[in-house]
């Protein structure tokens, strides 16, 4: 099969590889749409702390926001599986330990990560494989962009439930990425006024016709009044913005952060304290996949128009340097289709 490898930091292209074959628990899925994420890009670059850590090495398989259809099973109690429209979690807790007993597998100190941590191969490629325990049908009626929307999804969906909105709540998303833009839509579906920051008029342009009520620069945010807002979810890469996220917030509101940056943010916590903020933490959409499905599945946020574009393997490396093609859309996701050749790449606004 066809499969993008990144060989050493920014060198990447497409080769043949062995067909995967499933082992008793793990499914076989033709692989049909991916999302590329800043993740990817970080361990594209080498720059992914991973690396130094020795928690993964090159070569590298990437892609962990996927759908597919299962195509073989490795255990015959499985095989109800196949033809089945799926995705997968990303974080592959061992199943044995204090956190993964706990329900906290994404924590697991022992986790594989699809395509990011160890050895698990993503699914930037024609087939993946998935352990069964971490797998999730997709209903037939959510479109495959959708489908491959779920993990960013899960990871927005747990943002806005760490927001606690409530009817009413005016609620501010800074950033207008995907991960920003997917919250302030789970915003909206909770009944908030939600405001989006960002630096792009184009990213702020798309979450106006996503149905977000006030978008802002982020520097306009930084000379705004203070105490404005119930919740803020930090979803960044800017090292000031946790920060200005405190600031904005209302005494006895909540903070969530989301967004990483590559270098250490400072906060005050006194100012927390004094404002009585709660600030919540959120890695992995695994607590989110479910809820993610549900919400699209029922039409109450429908993420599409967050794709700019669909690719074929053969143009990742490209779009991994941050080069977009020439009739690319507003939306700061690029998907990829293992199946098209370069020539059949599509704007998903034309598909």
């Amino acid at each position: 099969m066809r499969a993008l490898v990144v060989t050493a930091p920014r060198e990447a292209a497409v080769f043949d590889v062995p067909d995967p074959v499933p082992a008793a628990g793990e499914l076989l899925v033709d692989v049909e749409r991916v999302g590329i994420c800043g993740t990817d890009v970080e361990l594209y670059t080498g720059a992914m702390a991973y690396i130094e850590q020795g928690h993964t090495r090159f070569p590298l398989r990437l892609g962990h926001e996927w759908t597919g259809r299962v195509v073989a099973a490795g255990d015959p109690a499985d095989e109800a599986w196949i033809g089945t429209r799926v995705t997968g979690d990303t974080m592959l807790g061992c199943g044995y330990c204090e956190y993964c007993l706990a329900g906290h597998h994404h924590v697991c100190p022992n986790r594989e990560e699809v395509g990011i941590r160890g050895n698990w191969a993503g699914a930037l490629a024609e087939k993946l494989l998935i352990p069964t325990r971490f797998t999730y049908e997709i209903p037939e009626h959510v479109s495959v962009t959708a489908a491959a929307l779920v993990e960013p999804g899960g990871n927005a969906l747990r943002a806005a439930r760490a927001a606690n909105i409530e009817p009413g709540h005016i609620v501010l998303v800074l950033g207008s990425g995907t991960i920003g833009l997917l919250a302030a839509q789970f915003a909206l579906a909770s009944g908030a006024e939600a405001h989006v920051g960002g630096v792009r008029d184009g990213s702020l342009a798309l979450a106006r016709s996503l149905g977000v009520q006030h978008t802002w620069k982020l520097g306009e945010l930084a000379a705004a009044d203070e105490n404005q807002f119930d919740a803020v979810i930090e979803a960044t890469s800017n090292d000031a913005m946790p920060a200005l996220s405190v600031r904005l917030a209302k005494p006895a509101g909540r903070v969530v952060y989301i967004g990483l940056s590559s270098t250490p943010s400072l906060v005050d916590s006194r100012e927390i304290a004094l404002k009585d903020i709660t600030a919540v933490g959120i890695l992995s959409a695994s607590p989110g996949l479910a809820g993610a499905i549900e919400s699209f599945a029922s039409g109450a946020v429908v993420p599409d128009a967050i794709v700019s574009e669909v690719v074929a393997l053969d143009e990742v490396p490209a779009r991994l340097d941050g080069r977009r093609g020439a009739d690319a859309g507003p939306g700061p996701k690029v998907h990829v289709d293992p199946r098209l050749m370069r020539e059949m790449s599509i704007n998903p606004r034309r598909s």
